[in-house]
């Protein structure tokens, strides 16, 4: 990430909306956002086999679930936070990845430039490509800061996406199943 071009893009930005940069307040403003994007956009650099590789053998059939795991991620198109939990349900063949490696899956793809939608079907992707599970299913509910202060400015609206792979797939049993074990 080139530290040097977002500080003076940023510099660029303040001026442009009017004001100046070396006031008090704005003076290191280019410097933080700079180590904040390094920060919030660090899965850009990074992939989600480094952690979903750490697998364990079981026997025996059963959905896993891994749900309301908190995230914040950043839309494409007006570079606003969007936030909230995901749910991710996986059938496995003979082996389980580790519960904290479902989460640190979300962080590698919630930081980058995202939208939801792909958010949803890159995680039930990666599981599929790198567990060779049976099936995977993913739901997100998040609230987008760009509905809420700007445009619509619809407060606490929320987006729900889901994607489902493998056996899940049309499966709409299996998904309720799934969903029924959300909501306990």
């Amino acid at each position: 990430m080139d530290e040097e071009k977002i500080k003076k893009a940023v510099t660029m930005i303040i001026e442009a909306i009017g004001e100046n940069p070396n006031r008090e307040g704005l003076k290191e403003t280019p410097e933080r956002i700079a180590k904040m994007y390094k920060e919030i956009f660090s899965g850009l650099n990074e992939s989600p086999e480094n952690h979903l590789n750490k697998v364990f053998t079981v026997q025996g059939e059963g959905i896993v679930l891994e749900k309301n795991i908190q995230f914040y991620s950043m839309c494409e198109h007006h570079f606003l936070p969007f936030f909230g939990k995901i749910h991710i349900a996986y059938l496995p063949s003979d082996k389980v990845v580790g519960l904290s490696k479902l989460a640190r899956t979300v962080e590698v793809f919630a930081k980058r430039p995202q939208l939801q939608e792909r958010l949803t079907s890159q995680i039930a992707e990666a599981l599929m490509k790198t567990l060779n599970c049976k099936g995977s299913m993913v739901v997100i509910e998040a609230e987008h800061l760009c509905m809420s202060m700007r445009g619509v400015k619809k407060w606490g609206s929320t987006t729900t996406t889901l994607s489902t792979k493998g056996v899940f797939e049309g499966n709409f049993p299996l998904q309720n199943q799934v969903l029924n074990m959300i909501k306990l």
